[in-house]
């Protein structure tokens, strides 16, 4: 789960309910109990809460895989990414988590951290890649709806983000299941809007 309610470049109805996951507190509780297998409680609500000690504990306690899924396929890394908790990603990494791990959805961490817009965390991601081959590989990477980072961090009107992310190569013009590109996402007259259509009018001259 990269970024939940999300269909065709718009929100669904009902995003106040799903956003209850960054509101209460005991919703992230229940699904934590019920959701995330025991052996990997600790590591999880250390990643989704920014709990840097606890996690460093969690990492030197932990038993299996660094990229197991601590629930909805989603890895400690894609937790990180997504409540923004830099020093936990960077962390993670130094442990040897995969940037390329994908959750049920198929997004991989720079998907939730440019839907976030954390621009300091998908540097960091970026700056973790190696040569720019493993770099155009992750900006080119899509997850179930054919959605690439940048679709994302357009979708969100993250510009700090999207003006990264297109300096790292990635495409402006690339559409998504639902034949959406970047370009079409943002609101009319807002800085991402410009940022993509210019991109996208540049690589077709």
């Amino acid at each position: 789960m990269a970024v939940p309610g999300r269909r065709n470049g718009l929100n669904e109805d009902g995003d106040e309910e799903s956003n209850g996951l960054f509101e209460e507190e005991g919703l992230v509780d229940f699904q934590e109990d019920t959701l995330t297998p025991p052996h990997l409680r600790d590591l999880s609500r250390a990643a989704q809460f920014g709990d840097l000690p606890s996690l460093r504990l969690a990492l030197d306690n932990l038993t299996g895989s660094i990229d197991e899924p601590v629930e909805d396929g989603d890895t400690a890394l894609h937790l990180t990414c997504l409540y923004g908790h830099f020093e936990c990603a960077q962390l993670l990494l130094e442990r040897g988590a995969n940037l390329e791990a994908n959750d049920e959805d198929g997004a991989i961490p720079l998907h939730d951290a440019c839907a976030g817009g954390f621009v300091e965390i998908v540097q960091l991601l970026l700056n973790r890649a190696n040569g720019t081959e493993h770099i155009k590989r992750m900006l080119d990477a899509v997850d179930s709806e054919g959605d690439t980072p940048l679709h994302h961090a357009a979708r969100g009107e993250h510009a700090d983000v999207i003006r990264l992310l297109l300096s790292n190569g990635a495409s402006s013009t690339k559409a998504n299941l639902y034949g959406k590109t970047p370009a079409e996402l943002p609101e009319h007259g807002t800085e991402a809007r410009r940022l993509l259509e210019a991109a996208a009018t540049a690589m077709a001259i």
